[in-house]
């Protein structure tokens, strides 16, 4: 199987600690780190992703809004030029150590974050880098 993520959500990964929006959002993206951690793909879309799934049924889902989709670009363009390959819907890669240790090192460095301004987990995202990524579930 693969796991379906949105650009942004690459970086949320790197500093994802067990907190989330809700009880049923924390456990469906600890399945999905599960997935990643035993090896799964990525495939990059456009729009939600498997991690959005248990947002969908809010009244006003904030991953159809234009600061999610905004986040989305500036990640695909940011994490793109880091990894020296597109990052566009339909891409497909794994998560291999190399690769992430990489991607956090440029996230520790700020180089790929600027798709986090202004979003309400990033402080929460600075303390976990600051930290060196103790108690991150990927």
């Amino acid at each position: 199987m693969t796991v379906r993520l949105r650009a942004h959500h690459l970086l949320c990964l790197l500093t994802y600690v067990g907190k989330g929006y809700s009880p049923a959002f924390t456990a469906n993206y600890d399945k999905v780190v599960e997935r990643l951690a035993g090896g799964e793909d990525v495939q990059i879309v456009s729009g939600p992703d498997d991690i959005c799934a248990p947002l969908l049924d809010e009244k006003e889902p904030h991953c159809l809004g234009e600061s999610a989709a905004g986040r989305d670009q500036l990640a695909a363009r940011d994490v793109g030029e880091l990894l020296g390959r597109p990052i566009a819907a339909g891409v497909r890669f794994s998560f291999e150590t190399a690769r992430l240790a990489a991607m956090r090192q440029a996230f520790s460095a700020g180089r790929t974050r600027q798709a986090c301004q202004g979003c309400e987990w990033s402080d929460l995202c600075s303390v976990v880098a600051a930290a060196g990524y103790s108690g991150t579930r990927l």
